[in-house]
């Protein structure tokens, strides 16, 4: 798992621990049917017969996960600094937002990061410079996966 992908887990943007594809095993995992067994819970009644959308539930007409799932990613970055204990300032600097998210922050991360990210090679060598492209570059992907991030902390 590459560093971007950390970062989108800790925002809940969709990283699934590999434990969740793990196959099931039917032998050890209690309160398992078989695939072709109808739980009573499950059953239609004559009030909600299986064509009938369930209670409680609208259709999902014209949306898509992405829509389903997406992140403001400023409110939750500002909820977490608003409960941690040093003042980070994640809209402007990485090394903050990488501290924020509890991830490493050092120059050596964050060179893997831009490499991941693609960031141009005169960039690489002025760790000031990259550091502002790995930023918006961040953001900007964060939106790509489908975050909420305003367009100035965007490239």
């Amino acid at each position: 798992m590459g560093l971007f992908d950390k970062i989108k887990e800790k925002l809940g943007m969709g990283g699934v621990s590999n434990e969740a594809h793990k196959p099931v095993d039917p032998t050890t995992t209690p309160n398992q049917h078989a695939t072709d067994t109808v739980v009573d819970s499950q059953r239609p009644t004559a009030a909600h017969n299986a064509t009938t959308t369930p209670p409680g539930s609208a259709p999902l007409t014209g949306t898509t996960a992405a829509n389903v799932s997406a992140v403001d990613v400023p409110a939750k970055l500002d909820g977490m600094a608003a409960a941690h204990s040093e003042q980070l300032n994640w809209r402007t600097s990485i090394v903050d937002l990488l501290k924020l998210l509890g991830l490493d922050s050092s120059l050596e991360a964050r060179k893997q990061l831009a490499t991941e990210l693609g960031c141009p090679q005169e960039q690489m060598g002025d760790s000031a410079a990259m550091n502002m492209w790995l930023h918006k570059a961040v953001m900007h992907q964060l939106a790509e996966h489908g975050g909420t991030v305003p367009p100035e902390l965007r490239i």
